[in-house]
């Protein structure tokens, strides 16, 4: 702590620096060592007009030792001032001249504080120039320098400067640059000590640059700057200073260093006055270094008091908050080591007493209750393993590692359902009527499962197998996975691959890892709760690949029926039965699947759907939905079919269903907007009306009451006709009965509340019809008033196609296109023959380009052997839609039907469309994606396709509404479709 003690204080030791004369004594008895202290600053001024008040700081830092003085004097004159400066100046070196008669000196740059007078400051000085002047200049008994703050650099933030950055830029700055940067007012500092470049620098008078001398090293000419003249006997000036003392002693009791400084303070400037106070308070406060250089250019002194006190107030606000972190912080430990013990001893004490047991016979139990029920099920091997590990844990210490690895381990084995499975439906008819109810069409899909469930149920046990569902996004892959789970009675579970690039998800890590995990096949197994559930693996076709192995080699293992009976995880380390586990992988490209692993899968394509089962997907199963989802009743909306064909023909035209869900979403949240702002609108009206009819009715029941004679009831005909209006109103509204009209007849009192309960019943429902009657119809009229402009649009461009346009048929990954194939004439003339080729065409399609224009070639010198075309023209082939990639060798044919129109100027057949790759000699080859173009020749109505006649089972295979009302040809080599193309009659084309 602080005090302030006046010189007569005995009770605490002090070095006295100055002899000082008796205090008065007097009655009075200061029990304050504050008030003490101004008493004896009153005293000692009114006593002697040549003696200022003396005070002292005492330090005790412990409250047991000895209390450290150090003493403040406040001088009373100016001769005594001049006293005070020798004495002070003696205090540190002497030198030699004296220090004010330094008027030029080597400028030192300052970076982060300024020195006060009485301070020590070290600097490292990077400048080996500057250096040796220093150097010299203390062998040549000058060793005085100024110390002058630098100015932050323009534009910068001084809070964000770090003091590294700093010190590089003033290596950076040379003479008149660096004299620029630096504040004029700064101290003329001794230099102590000189050790490599780390120089020791004693603050001791005040200076101002006045002049350039010399740029390198920076010299400047200096005034020597004095304090402004102030009255010694000022009580604001000594009322502030007592103050800032105070204040000082406050925090010096948080702070041991703050009592180094002004014990170090004390031994090189002498007593304290009123300026050196002011230097003290603000040297060693936090302040920014701005704050500390207003201070120290500040040459009134209670000005210069009033800055210090500030600093130093700042400085007590920190020390509190300071101070009450440390003590919640204490107060938190110590609570938490409290309770700890507390916790310790009470486990003691219940294991005295047999109450509890210790934490590893408590885990040992808990997992060998957990293995219990499947213990005659678990293998034997795992069973040993798990003792083992059990006798382990008991051996091992609590606080080591190895015991929560063992643990952890531990908990894995014993949650996994050895030996559990859950029981199977093999009844086909229910699982049939399952799969209907979730999806519409997948035929094949649907077949393959009941055809699992059949070979279940005659072997009498289930068998696990890997089928891979591949179709365009949004078939309802992902979703028929969890239908299929429904129907078998198995439990399900799913995880995605797609850009699944570590081993150790499917295959666990060590445990020898920190934080290590089983795959994702042991974490399946201990969610589901069984050993055989429904996986499905989504996304397959996009694992990915990186540098912690091929998660796709880990993947076959896992997916191989003769080796996953013995599934071996990384982390389990023991082997896992997954022979039982049916796994359901998709993907959308199959071609994307590894080879390898693509032969233990089960293919399952799934095309798509064409626009009828897109209708009946749509009212079965999506328009419910959405509506349910939307809290519209069906009453209130009506989408007709041609609203719904619209949409699928205009706006979804995906294999898939997921645009057509959100495209009808979207309708019913705009209807949903519509039918609440109707309701909100019509609200205030109908309650107008009702309040209205209110007031009226119970006017004329007011009139037409009862009047009671004897025992006789008499009405007047307003009465009747009131009771039937009110008859009426009950029958509308069907919540009351009739005959609690003759309760009201025969009891008037209750007719109010009555009235009241009818009333408000009459509005709910009125309310509700209000909205229930404004039904909205969408229709293909108005569909543009809920999803906007058609995405879509016709995809048969000509109605009948002119000379050297075909139309053919494409795959895509969202479905089946169709696609024209334009040949024209450029130039023509003799031996200019060459063709031309856009519309974005990969390499595959430029071959076949090449291709048909060779078989083109071949042909035409057959049919007409006379006829030079190709020889001679200079063509060009285009595919319309130039900024869709386009590749495939499927088009081979229509390309050489396109050459064979130009060069014969005769059209092709009317709505024929065809697809097929072709060979050099003619012959025809198999294509893909069948149901994909089939679908999209039905879309473009097109009455006639050509297919290769190796297409002819995929073809059959297809549903019936699939290819109703379609004209198939297969053929073998393209003179068949040339005679189908473009042998007709000129009559017989039209």
């Amino acid at each position: 702590m602080l005090k302030l003690l006046s010189s007569s204080s005995s009770s605490c030791l002090y070095t006295k620096l100055h002899t000082l004369p008796a205090l008065r004594s007097g009655p009075t008895e200061f029990t304050s060592p504050l008030l003490k202290a101004l008493s004896s600053l009153r005293g000692l001024t009114r006593r002697s007009p040549n003696l200022g008040p003396r005070a002292f700081f005492c330090s005790d830092s412990s409250g047991d030792g000895p209390d450290q003085v150090v003493q403040v004097e406040v001088k009373a004159s100016d001769s005594d001032a001049e006293e005070f400066e020798s004495k002070s100046s003696s205090a540190i070196v002497p030198t030699n001249p004296r220090p004010e008669d330094y008027l030029t000196v080597l400028a030192l740059p300052l970076p982060h504080r300024p020195l006060f007078p009485g301070f020590y400051m070290p600097i490292s000085i990077k400048d080996r120039k500057l250096l040796a002047a220093l150097q010299e200049s203390r062998k040549r008994q000058a060793p005085y320098a100024g110390a002058f703050l630098l100015k932050d650099e323009p534009g910068t933030d001084p809070s964000l400067v770090s003091g590294s950055e700093s010190e590089k830029n003033i290596s950076g700055l040379k003479g008149k640059d660096l004299l620029d940067r630096l504040h004029e007012v700064g101290t003329l500092a001794q230099i102590s000590s000189i050790q490599g470049d780390q120089v020791i620098l004693i603050g001791h008078r005040r200076l101002r640059i006045t002049e350039l001398v010399n740029e390198d090293p920076l010299t400047v000419k200096v005034d020597h700057l004095k304090d402004k003249p102030y009255n010694k006997d000022d009580d604001v000036i000594k009322a502030t200073s007592f103050e800032v003392i105070s204040t000082l002693r406050d925090v010096l009791k948080t702070s041991s260093l703050w009592r180094d400084h002004v014990q170090t303070y004390t031994q090189h400037i002498g007593d304290f006055n009123f300026p050196r106070l002011a230097d003290f308070g603000a040297a060693i406060s936090g302040a920014n270094k701005l704050q500390c250089q207003q201070v120290l250019e500040e040459l009134d002194v209670y000005k210069r008091l009033k800055l210090t006190l500030e600093l130093v107030k700042k400085e007590m606000e920190i020390s509190k908050i300071q101070e009450s972190i440390a003590k919640a912080i204490e107060e938190k430990i110590s609570g938490e080591q409290r309770r700890y013990l507390l916790n310790e001893q009470l486990k003691a004490i219940k294991k005295e007493l047999g109450l509890e047991t210790d934490d590893k016979t408590a885990l040992s139990a808990k997992f060998r209750e957990r293995l219990e029920p499947n213990r005659e099920k678990c293998p034997p091997h795992v069973l040993q393993v798990i003792e083992e590990e059990l006798t382990k844990l008991q051996l091992l210490e609590a606080s080591s590692s190895e015991f929560n690895v063992t643990r952890n381990y531990l908990d894995w084995l014993t949650a996994l359902p050895w030996g559990n499975y859950s029981d199977e439906n093999f009844d086909v008819l229910r699982a049939h009527k399952i799969l209907d109810e979730d999806h519409y069409g997948l035929a094949d899909v649907k077949e393959r499962i009941l055809e699992f469930i059949a070979v279940g149920k005659l072997r009498g046990t289930s068998q696990g197998k890997i089928i891979c569902l591949s179709g365009p996004p949004g078939v309802g892959k992902t979703s028929i996975g969890r239908s299929i789970a429904r129907a078998l009675n198995r439990k399900f579970f799913r995880f995605s691959v797609g850009g699944l690039s570590d081993v150790a998800e499917i295959k666990g890590h060590r445990r020898t890892y920190i934080g290590a995990m089983p795959g994702k096949m042991v974490q399946c197994l201990k969610h589901v709760g069984t050993a055989n559930p429904l996986v499905l693996i989504d996304e397959i076709d996009k694992l990915g690949r990186g540098h912690s192995g091929d998660p796709a080699s880990a993947m076959l293992e896992l997916l191989d029926p003769e080796q996953n009976a013995n599934f071996l995880d990384h982390y389990l380390d023991v082997p896992i039965d997954l022979s039982k586990v049916l796994f359901v992988c998709t993907a959308n490209v199959v071609e994307m699947i590894p080879n390898p692993l693509l032969d233990r899968m089960e293919v399952i394509a799934i095309a798509g759907y064409i626009t009828d089962e897109k209708m009946h997907i749509a009212r079965d199963y999506l328009e419910k939905t959405t509506r349910e989802a939307c809290g519209i009743k069906p009453e209130q909306v009506e989408v007709t079919d041609a609203a719904l064909l619209a949409l699928i023909e205009n706006y979804c035209r995906e294999a898939g269903v997921r645009n057509l869900q959100k495209h009808i979403e979207k309708i019913y949240r705009k209807i949903a907007l519509r039918l609440v702002r109707q309701g909100e609108l019509n609200e205030p009206a109908v309650a107008g009306v009702q309040d209205v009819e209110s007031e009226e009715a119970q006017v004329e029941r007011a009139e037409g009451s009862s009047e009671v004679v004897g025992n006789e009831t008499r009405s007047d005909p307003v009465k009747d006709n009131s009771h039937e209006q009110a008859t009426e109103t009950f029958v509308e509204a069907g919540t009351v009965p009739v005959d609690v009209l003759d309760d009201q007849t025969q009891c008037p009192a209750d007719r109010p509340s009555d009235s009241k309960e009818v009333t408000e019943t009459k509005k709910m429902e009125e309310r509700e019809a209000t909205i229930t009657s404004e039904k909205v119809l969408v229709d293909s009229s108005n569909l543009t008033d809920f999803v906007g402009k058609p995405v879509f649009h016709a995809e048969r461009i000509y109605d009948r196609t002119p000379v050297g346009v075909v139309m053919g048929l494409a795959w895509t990954a969202m479905g089946g296109s169709t696609l024209y194939i334009e040949t024209t004439q450029v130039e023509q003339g003799e031996g200019k023959g060459a063709i031309h080729i856009t519309g974005q065409l990969g390499d595959v399609m430029k071959e076949s380009a090449q291709i048909a224009l060779t078989v083109a070639r071949a042909i035409l010198l057959e049919k007409e052997p006379e006829n030079p075309f190709f020889a001679n023209s200079k063509l060009h082939l285009h595919v319309p839609s130039g900024a869709t990639p386009k590749d495939g060798p499927s088009a081979g044919c229509t390309m050489i039907t396109s050459f064979m129109s130009l060069a014969m100027k005769k059209p092709v057949k009317k709505d024929l469309a065809m697809t097929g790759e072709v060979t050099l000699t003619g012959k025809i080859l198999p294509i893909g994606g069948v149901k994909e173009k089939t679908i999209a020749a039905r879309r473009s109505e097109v009455r006639t396709i050509i297919f290769p006649s190796a297409n002819r089972r995929d073809f059959d295979e297809l549903a019936d509404n699939v290819k109703e009302g379609l004209e198939v040809h297969f053929v073998d080599e393209y003179s068949q479709i040339f005679d189908l193309a473009l042998g007709y009659d000129d009559d017989a084309g039209k």
